[in-house]
């Protein structure tokens, strides 16, 4: 990949791709169908569908996608992902996730998203393959969704429903992320943290009465006045999953254990010079010994920028449709082979 002239660093991939974050062009105008789903704690999914769920393309395989924290079906880069995904006589059926409280979903349970819980991805795969039981299915995850995607497949190993998936951005080790994103720093304490904070508090204070309800005892105030995500997840995540703080709970999270286990063809996209989720973070010696996975390091791409070009385009885009190609209607064994 060869990175825009102007954007030739991670901060600034990084910064540009935060700018344009509810841009709307050629590249990424669309328009979702949208699927609500009650989860079994009374909790709310939304689930965005390009071109649409049902009609005369429901003979085409699926892409799954889920956003990363404080994400949705809205963002620039995922847009611009479903439209190439999407269009076309061979496109796919593209269906973004939208976590709790995200993508104007309202929050019917006291439980956000998190970096831990598989627990909604797996329900939300389940449906959709029952209900779509002849056609490939193949997925793929951006930032702390991406976590969520390996640590899911890795748990269901050879049991995946998934021809293929796709890691855009994963910190592997959410500890290492958590700490380079709490790190003070102009962008981290200017632009990166008050932008996370900020989506999380506008999420508790459009449902404060389900906040307040909860039998989890939150203390609001200290809620709405943290100026960083650790302190959020010390204040929410951490006390709903019984962790002692936000640092056990970024260890227990971390994907990395689990791409020992992962039988998905699976290729993983990260830029050495990522301000959120270091390079550091990523468990090579796991990709050399398993050939399921593969890794494909950029120098400069930041945090789910990978612009290139004098207009900046976003480089993974058809690289990603032509490996969705390429595996949706291959075995595993098939991918092993050929990738070995």
């Amino acid at each position: 990949m060869v990175p825009t002239p102007y954007l030739c660093s991670g901060m600034l991939q990084t910064v540009y791709c935060t700018s344009v974050g509810l841009k709307k062009d050629e590249r990424s105008n669309i328009e979702y169908d949208r699927q609500t789903v009650k989860m079994s704690d009374n909790g709310t999914i939304s689930v965005d569908w390009y071109p649409t769920r049902l009609g005369k393309d429901s003979h085409k395989p699926i892409a799954i996608i889920m956003p990363g924290l404080g994400g949705s079906s809205y963002e620039y880069h995922i847009r611009c992902m479903v439209k190439v995904l999407g269009s076309g006589d061979n496109g796919y059926r593209v269906a973004v996730m939208n976590h709790r409280g995200s993508g104007r979903t309202p929050l019917t349970s006291g439980r956000l998203y998190n970096g831990y819980d598989t627990d909604d991805f797996r329900d939300i795969v389940n449906l959709i393959v029952a209900a779509n039981p002849d056609v490939p299915v193949v997925g793929m995850g951006y930032s702390l969704g991406a976590n969520l995607l390996t640590k899911y497949l890795g748990e269901v190993g050879s049991n995946s429903p998934f021809s293929a998936a796709v890691a855009i951005c994963c910190p592997f080790d959410t500890e290492i992320a958590g700490r380079s994103l709490d790190a003070k720093g102009f962008l981290n304490d200017n632009l990166f943290q008050p932008n996370l904070v900020a989506t999380i508090k506008r999420v508790i204070k459009r449902n404060m009465d389900v906040f307040k309800a909860s039998p989890i005892d939150y203390d609001i105030a200290a809620i709405m006045k943290a100026k960083r995500m650790s302190e959020i997840d010390n204040l929410i995540t951490a006390k709903t999953y019984g962790h002692k703080n936000c640092w056990t709970y970024y260890k227990a999270a971390s994907s990395a254990p689990y791409v020992d286990n992962i039988r998905t063809p699976y290729p993983a996209i990260n830029s050495l010079d990522d301000p959120i989720t270091p390079y550091k973070g990523i468990p090579l010696e796991k990709f050399r010994k398993n050939p399921f996975v593969a890794l494909a390091l950029v120098k400069h791409g930041g945090h789910l920028g990978f612009f290139s070009g004098i207009d900046p385009k976003i480089w993974y885009l058809g690289h990603v449709k032509q490996l969705f190609d390429a595996l949706a209607n291959h075995s595993s064994s098939q991918y092993q082979t050929n990738f070995n």
